[in-house]
């Protein structure tokens, strides 16, 4: 087991505990425990209700202190939260009636004097000891914050951030919770008088097991694992006359960011969402003036330069896979080897055309979450892009597919094929060469890998990673597979997922 990790906070008010508690919250998650400890009136409750409000987005949020209850949990759009205070508990035995003992799975776990049950603490755990500092002010504490077991690397990582945030000026910053991306990375909104900004948390991590052809599924698909892809990316969109948010201050080597804030406004309307068809004409002309473009393959980075990896068959199949993975079994339906080989053989030899057509920068999530609408400004540019450090170089087709085909909300038919329309348009003007015909056969090649993968993506998600939510998305993408599967130069494809793939449980 690693050493402990020691961190002490002199915390002068209310607003420094909310602060430091906003800045945990960050690094935190489900399955993860804090404890509470110090005299009464220490501040136990006060830390973890800052910790809970921010996690819930809301500042008036009531949460009472446990003392009689024992428990209280909190279903937060993140995750679960469970809040416990110990000090009426007599004996370790009766954790296990109030649902302490064992801890709950995929929740974020508060408890409040941990010493009334010592024994029952996990070995990988974050203790937070609350002392008054009288000689700081009446309001005043200190926080001595120590990170056991693999809490000890979260520790650190606090420790680092506030270092970064100190440095950057926005340690004093009101912290503003923003929800969380399919990724590891988190995200808050800080606050300043001057202004707001967006801090992004990016820890060094790949995503899943070396099982891969000794590959994370990260590192086979070209994912980005840590933050310098998105640094680079960022400046290269920037210098071609994209909007991505402009880089304030930067910590390459553990993975903090502070950049422009775009503010809130997107591209859709409604409850369900529904594309706003101005904006989505906007975001389809970037993808036409990008694609239009000569764009490098490397890319300045600190003194260094970053080189865009090739989307090659390997890593598409990969990605494909994760149906055969995950989807299927999860619809009772897996397949035999002699099965799977028919699958991976179709799609190595549907993969040809789009591998061997030119490539461009694919942005891969190019689509409603990650647009911003800036009115204020001109043109293409009022499409602001924020997600891009999973950037690749690879068809054209496959990031007008990730808008027009959008993962998360609705898109009527007739709006994507006149979106599609416009977008050959555009290309046709910039370049009478363009084959019009050929890109839509592209575009439904590009169609069927994305959805497909995204049918095992969120199952995996889903049983993996404990975010059930991206399930309600999967009839969405089955209409969209449906969709693409229509063309002609798909139909043995067609015909194949007929006869293996169930449709998602509506």
């Amino acid at each position: 087991m690693s050493e402990p990790t020691k961190l002490s906070v002199a915390l002068h008010n209310e607003t420094a505990t909310a602060q430091l508690m906003a800045d945990l919250a960050l690094l935190v998650g489900p399955g993860d425990t804090i404890t509470l400890t110090g005299d009464l009136g220490a501040g136990k409750t006060a830390a973890a209700r800052s910790l809970i409000r921010y996690l819930a987005g809301d500042d008036e949020l009531e949460v009472p202190s446990p003392t009689f209850t024992l428990v209280q949990g909190y279903e937060l759009a993140a995750f679960a939260v469970l809040h416990a205070d110990l000090y009426r508990v007599e004996d370790e035995s009766e954790l296990e009636e109030i649902g302490l003992s064992p801890l709950p799975d995929a929740t974020l776990v508060l408890i409040e004097w941990p010493e009334r049950a010592p024994s029952a603490m996990p070995e990988d755990r974050i203790d937070i000891a609350l002392t008054h500092r009288p000689a700081l002010g009446s309001t005043a504490r200190a926080a001595d914050i120590t990170g056991y077991g693999k809490s000890a690397a979260t520790v650190e990582r606090l420790k680092t951030l506030r270092e970064f945030l100190d440095r950057s000026g926005y340690l004093d910053a009101t912290r503003k919770r923003m929800p969380g991306d399919a990724s590891t990375r988190s995200y808050a909104r800080l606050i300043r008088d001057d202004g707001g900004v967006i801090l992004m948390n990016s820890p060094q991590r790949p995503d899943g097991a070396a099982i891969y052809n000794g590959k994370s599924y990260s590192t086979a698909v070209h994912l980005a694992e840590n933050i310098k892809p998105f640094v680079a990316i960022d400046e290269g969109l920037r210098a071609a006359g994209i909007s991505a948010p402009k880089i304030h201050h930067c910590d390459l080597d553990h993975g903090f960011l502070i950049s422009e804030d775009f503010g809130h406004e997107g591209v859709v309307e409604g409850n369900p969402s529904r594309p706003i068809p101005e904006r989505y004409e906007a975001a389809t002309d970037v993808l036409a003036v990008l694609h239009g473009k000569t764009l490098p393959q490397t890319l300045p980075l600190d003194g260094q330069t970053y080189t865009i990896p090739t989307w090659g068959t390997d890593a598409l199949l990969i990605e494909i896979g994760l149906m055969v993975e995950w989807y299927l079994p999860d619809r009772n339906a897996p397949l035999s080897d002699e099965k799977r080989a028919e699958f991976f053989a179709m799609w190595r030899e549907l993969l040809k055309k789009p591998l061997a057509a030119p490539k461009t920068w694919v942005i891969r999530d190019y689509h409603s979450p990650n647009l911003i609408w800036l009115a204020n400004r001109e043109g293409m540019a009022r499409v602001g892009v924020i997600d891009f450090q999973d950037t690749v170089l690879g068809p054209h087709a496959y990031d007008v597919v990730s808008l027009l085909q959008d993962a998360r909300i609705d898109v009527p038919e007739s709006l994507e094929l006149t979106l599609l329309s416009r977008y050959i348009k555009a290309r046709r003007k910039d370049d009478p060469s363009f084959d019009a015909a050929g890109f839509a056969e592209l575009y439904a090649i590009m169609s069927a890998q994305r959805n497909t993968r995204l049918l095992g993506t969120f199952a995996r998600l889903n049983r993996r990673d404990g975010k059930p939510h991206y399930l309600r998305h999967q009839p969405r993408i089955w209409t969209y597979l449906q969709r693409s599967l229509a063309h002609p130069a798909l139909e043995h494809l067609r015909g194949w997922y007929l006869a293996n793939v169930p449709p998602p449980q509506s």
